[in-house]
């Protein structure tokens, strides 16, 4: 009789190697499943857990940019984008407060709440974990949302996903757009940067935060928490020169005598004398459709024929090296000089000035004997002319932090390209380019006793009000462009171009201010049938201790409207002038013991009289008289047409002014 255990031996070893066949493949399979998962998917493509969860770079809040006083340029605001992960509220949950939840978002949205309701419950039923509730709301509206029934609930009770942008805004408008600037990335990483947003992009910017996110259905990434992983943090802090006053001025003055000139672009900068800090940069170019707005910073990028602006130049090389004096007499003939026998220099008057002195020559702008001093004086020697130039440094660059400054080009006679034409055209303001800030720059040293300042665009770095990072202070350029003697000659004859008959700018004085400044009228395209102008006026104010500068270039006016700088550019210069003047603190006489009993109100209208705030808008304009102490009653909408006390009137204490609008 054979026993069951014998009949169960043959079949062991059998089972043994079933067991252990079965044991390696599942083996393998576990294997093979890991390596599809984490290495490989099944068409040969390989990913890992970071295809499925990873780490979403932050972007950080940008720091402000603030005038000088105070108002915000440019600043970062938080934008919201909500989305619901329908399948987190709890089966009672939803049903209790579908309805409620409805009627709020149909609130919102405008719709009405039955198709609002029937949209909740499809997305219910269709399991959606990352359903769009609303995008780029601001943090008013993302609180109310944030209200509603279920979504009042955290996150993983109700599932409301909430993703936060920064995104950068001028609160002030277009006010110095296209200095404020801004930095845009590209596709490929690289950046494109302009203005003060580019030039300190590394300030601004901060650091950068992570948050976790899972990748669900349809490509779509949902965080994993409500918390950051990672918070980035905020940038420092930008305090430019800019004073908003002074630029709605400059930028409402531009604008309309760009309108009325029907002009193709425009400037206008506004500089402190003895700091260089810029007050003011207005660029406004014009649209097909004949608007104008920011586009492009010619001030700092656009290098052109200057004309008679650089005849300042000229005069100071000339008095420098006592070739002539400014008694010295030119005769100037019949306005015309003529250059191997086609090159024709002219003045503007008919008939020339006949004999004149060196000084007149200049104050009534005459091309032909800015000519004859230069060119006869130096036409055996161009190098020392160029040279007196080149050490007065309007060869070269400011050296801005503003990224496209254009390079001042003045020929050099070693140059393989210089001619015989190079050295009379320069005297004049032709064959050299130079920027309206480079001029600028230059004729600010006038009125600083000869000492040229780098313009400024910031006063200090900072963060969150803490100590000053970085604090930038007054950078001399040169010490002295020219000797003492030379200096106070010219200053007079730019206080004579506006204050005598003759002069060119005479147009624009005024008896309430003293200006000196030149005229400028410069042809382009003037080897084409169709000669088109740019009128430029530049100068200093008040004239006897000047506080600002001031440039004003206006390229290609209609010239059947007017093209000459004293009627195009010269009237923006005025406007500028008189009312930053007029909100000059004008002391007067007082004891000081009577200042001490007087109340901080009182003793600011001492030292104050009444600003011209027409042409302002309403918000400057009312900003302004508030901080002085007015209370401020607007009649209309718009840009400031009459104030009920005029410019110039000294303040009172509690006064009421009534400003009409238009």
């Amino acid at each position: 009789m054979i026993s069951n255990s014998d009949h169960n031996k043959p079949l062991m070893p059998r089972f043994y190697l079933l067991v252990i066949s079965l044991s390696l493949f599942a083996f393998v399979l576990i294997g093979k499943l890991i390596f599809i998962q984490f290495y490989q998917n099944n068409e040969g493509v390989s990913f890992s857990s970071d295809s499925i969860i990873k780490n979403v770079v932050l972007e950080p809040s940008r720091g402000n940019i603030y005038a000088s006083d105070g108002n915000i340029l440019a600043t970062s605001i938080s934008r919201y984008e909500l989305h619901w992960d329908a399948m987190v509220p709890s089966q009672s949950s939803f049903e209790k407060n579908k309805a409620a939840l409805a009627d709020s978002l149909a609130l919102m949205t405008g719709t009405s709440p039955k198709e609002t309701l029937n949209l909740l419950n499809n997305v219910r039923r269709q399991k959606n974990r990352y359903w769009l509730v609303a995008k780029n709301i601001s943090y008013s509206e993302y609180m109310r949302y944030k209200s509603f029934p279920i979504f009042n609930k955290s996150a993983y009770r109700g599932g409301l996903i909430v993703e936060q942008q920064i995104v950068r805004e001028n609160p002030l408008g277009k006010i110095a757009e296209r200095t404020i600037g801004y930095e845009l990335k590209d596709k490929d990483g690289t950046f494109f940067r302009v203005g003060l947003e580019g030039a300190f992009s590394q300030y601004l910017r901060g650091n950068t935060g992570l948050r976790l996110k899972q990748k669900i259905a349809n490509g779509q990434w949902k965080p994993i928490s409500d918390s950051n992983e990672k918070e980035p943090t905020e940038g420092y802090d930008l305090h430019t020169t800019i004073d908003v006053n002074i630029q709605d001025i400059a930028h409402n003055a531009l604008l309309g005598q760009l309108e009325k000139f029907e002009a193709e672009h425009g400037t206008v900068v506004v500089m402190e004398v003895k700091t260089g800090a810029i007050k003011a940069i207005a660029n406004l170019g014009r649209t097909d459709n004949g608007k104008y707005f920011e586009k492009l910073n010619y001030a700092v990028g656009e290098a052109h024929e200057p004309g008679s602006t650089f005849k300042l130049m000229g005069m100071i090389a000339a008095l420098e090296d006592k070739v002539v004096d400014v008694d010295t007499e030119i005769d100037t003939g019949n306005g015309e000089m003529l250059f191997y026998g086609k090159y024709k220099v002219k003045d503007s008057k008919r008939g020339g000035y006949g004999t004149l002195s060196a000084a007149k020559a200049f104050e009534v702008s005459s091309n032909v004997g800015l000519v004859k001093i230069v060119y006869d004086n130096y036409k055996n020697n161009p190098k020392q002319f160029v040279d007196r130039l080149y050490n007065m440094g309007i060869n070269k660059p400011l050296g801005l932090p503003i990224r496209g400054e254009g390079l001042p080009k003045i020929p050099y006679p070693s140059d393989p390209d210089w001619d015989g034409l190079d050295l009379p055209w320069m005297a004049y303001g032709y064959g050299v380019a130079i920027t309206p800030l480079q001029t600028l720059a230059f004729y600010n040293a006038i009125a600083n006793d000869g000492e040229m300042v780098k313009p400024k665009f910031l006063e200090e770095i900072s963060n969150f009000g803490n100590v000053p990072t970085k604090v930038f202070s007054k950078q001399i350029l040169n010490p002295s462009i020219c000797s003492v003697e030379t200096l106070e000659k010219v200053q007079g004859m730019m206080f004579n171009v506006v204050d005598k008959k003759w002069g060119t700018g005479y147009s624009i004085k005024d008896p309430l201010l003293s200006m000196a400044g030149k005229t400028g009228t410069c042809q382009v395209d003037y080897t084409s049938e169709n000669v088109q102008y740019i009128a430029s006026f530049v100068g200093y104010f008040p004239a006897e201790e000047p506080k600002y500068s001031c440039i004003v270039v206006i390229h290609r006016p209609d010239k059947t409207k007017g093209y000459y700088g004293a009627t195009v550019a010269a009237p923006v210069f005025k406007t500028v002038a008189k009312k930053i003047y007029n909100d000059i603190p004008h002391q007067v006489s007082v004891k000081r013991s009577d200042l001490i009993a007087l109340s901080e109100t009182t003793q600011r209208s001492i030292f104050k009289t009444v600003p011209d705030v027409a042409g302002m808008s309403q918000e400057a304009a009312k900003i302004k008289l508030e901080g002085m102490g007015f209370t401020v009653v607007l009649k209309g909408q718009g840009k400031v047409i009459n104030q009920s006390i005029k410019p110039g009137a000294k303040i009172q204490t509690n006064q009421k002014i009534i400003l009409e609008l238009s």
